[in-house]
């Protein structure tokens, strides 16, 4: 028996690898990949946090864009340092589940 999952938006049985719902043609989540982008957004914070890279690595531009109107105030390299250790110690599913 293939394995299956269901279409987050209407419900309809999917195969496991199916990318779109033939139903409702939503896009479906993509499982894997989490562990890689969440240690990924954890050194863009260490290393290039105060300038927000890691905000525009995971689509907040908006907060990207306040870290480089701030940086020369040193407060966005401190605020991202406290988010790499946030980043690198949470869990993948709950990373997956606020960055995704």
């Amino acid at each position: 028996m293939a394995e299956i999952k269901f279409c987050t938006a209407c419900g309809n049985e999917l195969n496991i690898k199916a990318e779109l719902c033939p139903k409702c043609g939503v896009r479906q989540a993509v499982k894997g990949g989490g562990s890689n982008r969440k240690i990924t957004a954890g050194i863009l914070a260490l290393f290039l946090g105060g300038f927000g890279i890691h905000h525009f690595y995971l689509g907040n531009t908006g907060r990207g864009v306040l870290y480089l109107l701030f940086f020369w105030t040193f407060i966005p390299a401190i605020a991202s340092f406290i988010e790499a250790i946030i980043f690198l110690t949470m869990s993948e599913d709950d990373f997956e589940a606020k960055y995704s």
